[in-house]
């Protein structure tokens, strides 16, 4: 996730804001219906990370097996090839086939329904996509919608009528980019408002260079949270341990369900961000996530 990202980190402040005024009625209302186990799912964004040969992968894996490891050391995926391409229904079947039960994909929706027509006349590709994804069946989690960073408040009202068109029984969380969204307080609460209204979730992005699409503003009594990190450097850890507080707090509260997706320029480092965040959220809330774990290695012995 280039989004946001800054070459220097000197002066971003990353304390998370407090929450918005919003969010503690929403997950007041959602209390009753909460799960007697609320759920943490996480994961990143590709799972073809041939950087894992030898640690988290087997070494020798063949790339048609990586999706079944990686769905050993996660629990849940941001499907971004599906921003790219609309699979046909074997390749759903095959990836739902990879994982074992309880492992969620979060899909993409697909550039060409977000970025190239803007949302504008898509019927047809939201309803072949839509299809395709219902082949994962109870491995589905939210699919996503990532609005490019162009497409502002004018467009709201296209907007509001792809979701209002989106299947009602097909989670979703919206991706705000464009700095218009945020820059008016009220156009942004309306925005909220509406998304909560619709039952869609809205993404919160944490990143260095944008804090103002942090709005700590929950729709929905799930949390679809995206995390870029910088190497493990200090603040990556410290920013860990606030979003386990923070999630500590909302599960308290009422949350059912968090996403957490890391981005990481070198994707060796997210199963160590994990490990150390997995940690702290099940000190804080008793919710135990197995954490990546290095793999033993079959070593071949020497004749002499």
């Amino acid at each position: 996730m280039d989004f946001g990202r800054l070459p220097d980190l000197r002066y971003v402040d990353f304390r998370l804001p407090p929450d918005h005024p919003d969010t503690a009625p929403l997950l007041a209302r959602s209390r009753l219906a909460a799960p007697a186990s609320p759920r943490l799912l996480v994961g990143c964004p590709i799972w073809t990370n041939k950087d894992w040969l030898g640690s988290y992968f087997p070494l020798g894996a063949k790339e048609p097996d990586y999706l079944r490891y990686y769905a050993q050391q996660f629990n849940s995926l941001e499907l971004n090839t599906t921003h790219y391409r609309i699979p046909d229904a074997p390749t759903v079947r095959r990836w739902r086939a990879a994982v074992g039960p309880g492992f969620q994909f979060c899909p993409k929706v697909p550039r060409s329904i977000s970025h190239e027509r803007e949302l504008y006349n898509t019927d047809a590709l939201t309803l072949t996509f839509t299809r395709a994804m219902r082949e994962l069946g109870d491995n589905l989690g939210p699919c996503f919608l990532q609005l490019p960073p162009h497409f502002g408040p004018e467009l709201l009202p296209r907007l509001e009528r792809f979701l209002l068109d989106w299947p009602t029984d097909l989670p979703l969380a919206v991706e705000l980019r464009h700095p218009r969204w945020f820059a008016d307080h009220g156009l942004a609460d309306s925005v909220f408002a509406t998304l909560e209204a619709l039952g869609k979730t809205l993404v919160i992005t944490d990143v260095a260079g944008r804090r103002d699409v942090l709005a700590q503003r929950l729709t929905t009594p799930l949390a679809f949270i995206r995390f870029n990190g910088h190497g493990l450097v200090p603040s990556d850890y410290e920013r860990a341990n606030e979003w386990a507080t923070r999630l500590a707090e909302w599960y308290a509260q009422g949350l059912h369900a968090a996403y957490v997706f890391i981005h990481q320029k070198d994707v060796r480092h997210a199963p160590l961000w994990t490990q150390h965040f997995l940690a702290r959220v099940r000190e804080l809330t008793g919710i135990a996530v197995p954490p990546p774990r290095l793999i033993p290695q079959q070593v071949q012995g020497s004749l002499f």
